[in-house]
């Protein structure tokens, strides 16, 4: 093989088009190991066995499952590893029953604060910014408000598309890029670093992230067929872990903080109500945080998820709409999350608070999946904490924006804080020639989509 690869490399770049067999193959896979790691050889988890198969432990885990989303099962986990107990490592079925053990272990969510217990299944709400807006009017839902103004396309798209889809146009689209180019610009000023990520990730990275590509109740898309492994991503904080997957950081690299302006891809379902203009669509512009911490004084997470929260508060509370920040209870919590903060935004068309952020103390969950570790000091290592949190979800803030500075001649106020970003827009009006389509059927698409 090596020899196959020293040819190859050798041979003047223009000849290699013409080169096939072992040789090629052998240097694509050669690369492949060198830059992206062997797609078929999964990062071996490093799950706390000790804790997770310790009989003491399995009536507070089996506890936790019922409040969360009941996935996973201690009791089958436990009775697995009684039986891996039982044989010799030697033996043809002890492989078997660790690969067993090891995927009942991936199921088992993240432990919780304690102080959520107090909950029950509401949130708590920790504060209102902001005063509600009030109208002399009866004030218009977001997909009215595009109508009117001629700024986004929602129906008669099947031809194009699959459901839930949208185009924005005009004004509308240069809001969507004001909301990025504002956040971003907040982020870079908070000592965050921007990354450009990939839409297409394997399975595994997502699934070491904690969102689930298989089953019935999976939200993710597939490319081909999900024995191909290759997904559409959820959200930019599975790229961005992806990407730190198997590395290991000193500790005067820590606290690191990324962000991330993507494309996120969700197959929801949705409500009646929800299906209405762009507020749960299954494809999105989303800026993201994530950052990685050390362990060392135990608070060093605890201390960049609150700084993540505060960033949230600032940059809507700057939008100027009304909005609440809630300290979600044990049922809303995902898999990863140890607890998790979401600010809903109000929107007076709608006439109902909608969720626009989220931030999550993920603690060692994804890094014990993906294999993130640190060095400190005294030269151990050891893993390190994840956090998340949304900057900005384009839509859902359109909406809230719109809804919030519309007036009663169905024009759109600009905030303050974006009209630097408007191209001297400061108002959208309707445009003095609409550019309706109206010529198409509606189509829709008649293969089955994969998820």
């Amino acid at each position: 093989m090596k020899q196959a690869i020293i040819n190859y490399i050798q041979c003047p770049f223009k000849c290699r088009k013409y080169i096939t067999g072992k040789a090629s193959d052998y240097f694509r896979s050669f690369c492949s190991l060198q830059n992206f790691g062997n797609a078929n050889e999964k990062t071996k988890p490093k799950l706390d066995y000790k804790y997770l198969c310790n009989p003491e432990n399995a009536y507070n885990i089996d506890k936790l499952i019922k409040k969360r989303k009941n996935v996973g099962n201690i009791w089958k986990l436990l009775e697995i590893n009684k039986k891996l107990n039982g044989l010799s490592s030697s033996s043809q079925e002890y492989e078997a029953l660790q690969t067993e053990l090891e995927r009942e272990a991936l199921n088992i969510p993240n432990n919780a604060s304690p102080h959520l217990w107090e909950y029950g299944e509401e949130p708590k709400i920790l504060e209102f910014v902001n005063p509600k807006p009030k109208f002399n009017f009866e004030p218009l839902e977001f997909s009215e408000l595009g109508q009117k103004l001629d700024i986004i396309r929602t129906e008669n798209l099947g031809n194009l598309m699959a459901s839930r889809s949208y185009y924005l146009k005009g004004p509308l689209s240069v809001l969507e890029q004001a909301l990025i180019r504002y956040t971003v610009s907040y982020l870079l000023r908070k000592g965050f670093t921007l990354m450009s990520v990939p839409d297409l990730l394997y399975s595994d990275i997502i699934d070491s992230c904690g969102m689930n590509t298989k089953g019935e109740m999976s939200q993710v898309y597939h490319i081909i067929n999900p024995n191909e492994g290759v997904c559409l991503s959820g959200t930019a904080e599975m790229s961005l872990g992806g990407y730190l997957r198997n590395k290991t950081f000193t500790l005067q690299e820590l606290p690191m903080k990324l962000a991330a302006v993507s494309r996120c891809y969700r197959a929801e379902a949705a409500s009646s109500l929800e299906k209405k203009g762009i507020y749960r669509v299954h494809e999105f512009t989303k800026v993201e945080m994530f950052g990685v911490t050390a362990v060392e004084a135990g608070e060093e997470s605890h201390q960049l998820y609150t700084e993540m929260t505060r960033i949230q508060k600032k940059l809507f509370s700057q939008l100027g709409f009304h909005f609440q920040i809630l300290d979600m209870p044990l049922n809303d919590l995902g898999a990863p999350a140890y607890t998790k903060t979401d600010m809903e935004a109000w929107m007076p068309g709608r006439g109902m608070y909608g969720e626009i952020s989220s931030a999550s103390n993920c603690t060692d969950y994804q890094a014990r999946r993906l294999n993130i570790t640190y060095r400190n000091n005294e030269g151990i290592q050891r893993l390190a904490h994840t956090v998340n949190g949304t900057a900005c979800a384009i839509p859902r803030t359109i909406i809230a924006v719109c809804e919030t500075f519309q007036s009663h001649d169905g024009t759109i106020t600009i905030p303050a804080v974006l009209q630097p970003y408007m191209s001297g827009i400061v108002k959208i009006n309707p445009p003095s020639s609409p550019s309706r389509i109206s010529s198409f059927k509606q189509k829709t698409y008649p293969g089955k989509i994969k998820q």
